[in-house]
Parts: C-alpha cells; sequence; structure tokens
C-alpha cells in the first residue's frame, strides 16, 4: 500500500499533504502519529461534558491536525464545531446537531484509525 492508496481509502487529499509537508518521509512519520495523537479523544471527551471552551480549543487543534495532514473528513467536521464554540461567535447549532457531527467524527476517525493501520501493516 502507498501514501496515495492510503489517502484515497481515507476519503483524505494526498496533494494537501504534500503542499504542507513536502516529502512523503515526513507524511509517512506524522499520519503514523496521528492514532496515538489524542486530539480526537480530547474532542470527544469534551462533547460528553458539552464545555465550550474545551470544545472550541480540541476542535481547533483537530482541525489544524487534520488540515495540515489531509485528513479533510475530519478536519471539516472539526472546524464546524471550532465555529460553533468559538468565544466570539453567536452559537447556531443544538446540543444535539452539536452531538451528531462528533459522533460523525467517531466515525469517521476509526475509519482513518483503520485505514492508517493497514498501511503501517502494509508497509512492515
Amino acid at each position: 500500500m502507498t501514501l496515495e492508496t492510503l489517502y484515497e481509502s481515507i476519503d483524505g487529499n494526498y496533494e494537501q499533504a504534500c503542499k504542507v509537508l513536502r516529502i512523503d518521509k515526513l507524511i509517512d512519520k506524522h499520519i503514523r502519529k496521528f492514532p496515538n495523537g489524542g486530539v480526537t479523544e480530547a474532542l470527544i471527551e469534551a462533547g460528553n461534558t458539552m464545555d465550550p471552551v474545551a470544545l472550541f480549543e480540541s476542535a481547533h487543534a483537530m482541525k489544524g491536525v487534520c488540515a495540515n495532514l489531509g485528513l479533510t473528513a475530519l478536519s471539516e467536521p472539526a472546524s464546524q464545531i471550532a465555529e460553533e464554540f468559538r468565544p466570539s461567535n453567536e452559537r447556531k447549532l443544538t446540543d444535539e446537531q452539536v452531538k451528531d457531527i462528533l459522533a460523525k467524527i467517531e466515525t469517521l476517525y476509526r475509519k482513518t484509525v483503520d485505514g492508517i493501520r493497514a498501511y503501517e501493516q502494509a508497509t512492515l
């Protein structure tokens, strides 16, 4: 499995990752770290408490990490949450809608991690 096929399997944007990280060696290094990075877990935990500060901070962190890695399927809903809880913004979504987005993020995260794990196994 190549990095390009990994990105195809997880609905990522390999070209975006290349623009940010420049070389496959760095993309490989950072994509392998993603499952253990903790950003998604922090966002899900913040959603369990509906703490607006924690939701903003964790969603903003996740958005940045995912955007840099070209994980657009994850960065877009994380961006929605970050904007919803940005301190200067008025809330537009109900708590239930936020929880629906978080459930989507959790599902996409599992798909992404499964893809990364398959990539790791294929490149041993």
